[in-house]
């Protein structure tokens, strides 16, 4: 299974990652008529300042995922492929799956209600958050080709 990676030596904060996720779940799909939209889109990356680094804080699709445990509704579950996908027609809004992702990564739809997170953008190739990404700090692939990737730096 393909998922994104963070590389945080890499990253230099520009949050262009957060842009290019906020314009692709736009409804316009393009980043000048976001401010415009209702609801307002919102992205599923967040990039924040730790010390000296930066951090990206994105859904690692994990394989015993506690928000998919906790879903009560079942708006949090497995794709065939083994992604944690989210279905807002079937989130009720509890918020339980915020409040036990150790990552961080599911945030609110704040008009909605409604709990939002990555969806690997399944329609591209490559997410847009890491095709924007100058500086290479985020790697969409498998872990083995993410551990190719790394070994060199």
């Amino acid at each position: 299974m393909q998922k994104l990676f963070f590389i945080t030596k890499r990253c230099d904060g520009c949050q262009a990652c957060e842009v290019a996720c906020l314009e692709k779940h736009s409804q316009s799909q393009s980043i000048f008529m976001t401010k415009m939209e209702q609801p307002s889109p919102q992205p599923r990356i967040k990039v924040k300042k730790s010390g000296s680094h930066y951090w990206a804080t994105v859904c690692q699709h994990c394989t015993d995922s506690m928000c998919v445990r906790a879903c009560m509704t079942g708006a949090m579950q497995y794709s065939l492929t083994g992604e944690v996908s989210h279905n807002t027609n079937k989130c009720v809004g509890c918020w339980m799956c915020i409040m036990v992702c150790p990552l961080g990564a599911i945030t609110t739809l704040n008009e909605a209600k409604k709990a939002s997170k990555c969806d690997l953008c399944k329609d591209e190739m490559t997410p847009p958050c890491a095709a924007s990404c100058s500086r290479q700090a985020l790697f969409y692939g498998t872990p083995e080709e993410y551990e190719m990737k790394v070994a060199g730096d």
